[in-house]
């Protein structure tokens, strides 16, 4: 089932399968989302009440039993969320989802991300390293999770949208839900994601945006930073480090190659026709090749050489340096 986003597959979950019952949730997975939304407000708003469970750092098993076993609850739901935006490092404890699933309740696992399968089976050199942690929809499912929800952007690679995926029958109690008709997205978000979905099928990984991004060799990135370079006239080639966005993914980065140049050119760059997004570190720009598609060079290359006017330059300064914490690229839409 498809609705307009993670948050709303997960309210849409609750409200349906856990209205007026409690949902038991670790401490530790009371996360705040983008745009300020956070796990509690959005349990609320779905009716369902907030059973919290363990401690930030550890939860186990047991914590989650106990309170199935309290007399004092009523426990519909156990819930597993995906620490998407933030790691918890050093004496920690979490269960795995086998071990949730294992309890007598179902779980619902919120995977956030969207990595389909963790085995990767789009790319022909299987999975890079940089996925060694992700949960996927299909490990989890087959770990025992009732439903899993996850975006139908970030690392599936499609728009804006959340996906509910498991049992048929809690699915289809789902798609009842009087909510179900509020949160379901239009026809081009649906059409957008049944072309991505044949893209998979056909394992036509480089006809999907991200993955081609992401899984673009480094000698290829540096040769065409050479290239953009020699070109324009400005700048240097540096070795960079890309972060696979969207709020997911914390501590991964991904070896890259950028175009540097002194001082702060962001505001000439975004003004081009088609925007270029760069970041600014000490007081240096940097254009993320990883980030832009090979097609965009030149549009690149036409940027970089406004840099290099005077007015330009002026024009740079009146906005202070600051660090953008996003991959950079040039936005054609």
């Amino acid at each position: 089932m498809v609705v307009n986003n993670c948050a709303s597959a997960v309210m849409l979950i609750l409200a349906a399968l856990a209205q007026g019952r409690d949902v038991a949730v670790s401490r530790g997975e009371l996360v705040e989302i983008g745009g300020g939304f956070r796990v509690p407000d959005v349990m609320e708003q779905s009716g369902a009440r907030l059973l919290e469970v363990g401690t930030t750092n550890r939860t186990r098993v047991a914590d989650y039993q106990r309170q199935i076993d309290n007399p004092d609850t009523d426990v519909s739901l156990v819930m597993q969320i995906h620490q998407s935006n933030f790691k918890v490092v050093g004496f920690t404890e979490m269960p795995s989802t086998q071990g949730l699933a294992s309890l007598d309740v179902p779980l619902v696992s919120d995977i956030g991300s969207g990595l389909l399968d963790a085995a990767c089976p789009w790319l022909p050199s299987g999975p890079p390293s940089w996925l060694a942690d992700e949960p996927a929809a299909k490990q989890t499912l087959a770990s025992g999770a009732a439903l899993v929800a996850f975006s139908g952007d970030k690392l599936l690679g499609g728009p804006q949208a959340g996906i509910i995926a498991g049992d048929a029958k809690l699915v289809a109690a789902c798609g009842r839900h009087p909510l179900a008709r509020a949160l379901r997205p239009g026809g081009l978000v649906l059409g957008a994601l049944q072309d991505l979905a044949i893209t998979y099928l056909n394992r036509d990984w480089e006809a999907i945006p991200f993955w081609k991004m992401a899984m673009a060799p480094i000698d290829e990135l540096r040769s065409r930073a050479d290239a953009i370079v020699a070109t324009s006239g400005i700048g240097s080639v540096v070795d960079t480090m890309a972060v696979p966005g969207g709020g997911t993914l914390p501590t991964v980065e991904i070896p890259s190659v950028g175009i540097a140049f002194e001082g702060d050119h962001r505001v000439v760059l975004r003004n081009e026709a088609v925007p270029i997004m760069a970041r600014v570190v000490d007081d240096t720009t940097i254009v993320d090749l990883r980030s832009v598609d090979s097609s965009d060079d030149e549009r690149i290359i036409a940027g970089l050489r406004k840099v290099r006017q005077p007015n330009s330059e002026r024009s740079s300064r009146s906005e202070p340096s600051r660090e953008v914490g996003m991959s950079t690229g040039s936005v054609d839409q």
